[in-house]
């Protein structure tokens, strides 16, 4: 365990991290597999000794998920509503783009900054706002907010996350992750729960 602390810290530690930041964080809005929250809770854990620079973290990683979410807005503009209207009717990215689709269109911008939160469903609500041309200036806007709360949201649950096991960072980090997993799955269960209730409503009818 040991070696690997080792390793993870001095790459942690290096200048390099906040490329790192910004190359996971733009990625992960396109393609949800990659882990986002993962890199920056970390990061905001190992910010506890003074490197990576907290508010460094927080700038980096905003400036990550915005480039990305951009890239997934430009991809559905440039074709998006096709691919999502190919994709399979019982897939879980096919009922997520239709959630968008109906959110988009009654929320706008809440919708995408409360979807920033929830991985997967982030990148359908900017694929379909690209799709369904949103305009790009109040997109920009409302993204600011939604990645600028999200860095902020990760790199501070890591960073306290840390301080509370100061003497043992592995702590510090699982500590970190697992509340960002619960605050994940207590989003999904709501989800779950809204879409449930709308389901019964409707079936009365």
């Amino acid at each position: 365990m040991q070696p690997v602390l080792d390793l993870l810290y001095g790459t942690i530690t290096s200048p390099w991290v906040y490329l790192v930041i910004f190359l996971v964080t733009a990625v992960d809005a396109v393609f949800p597999a990659v882990p986002g929250e993962t890199v920056v809770v970390t990061a905001g854990v190992f910010a506890t000794g003074g490197h990576p620079a907290l508010a460094l973290v927080i700038v980096v990683a905003t400036l990550g998920a915005l480039t990305g979410d951009h890239c997934s807005y430009g991809i559905g503009r440039r074709g998006g509503a096709q691919r999502l209207a190919r994709l399979p009717a019982d897939s879980r990215r096919r009922a997520g783009s239709e959630w968008a689709r109906r959110a988009v269109g009654r929320h706008g911008g809440l919708i995408l900054t409360t979807a920033r939160y929830v991985p997967g469903g982030r990148t359908a609500v900017t694929l379909t706002m690209g799709a369904v041309h949103y305009p790009l200036r109040r997109f920009l806007l409302y993204d600011v907010v939604a990645t600028g709360s999200w860095a902020t949201y990760c790199a501070l649950l890591g960073y306290y996350g840390g301080l509370a096991f100061e003497r043992d960072p592995v702590k510090g980090l699982l500590a970190g992750l697992g509340l960002s997993l619960l605050v994940t799955l207590l989003v999904e269960a709501a989800r779950w729960l809204r879409r449930r209730a709308h389901q019964r409503a409707a079936a009365r009818r």
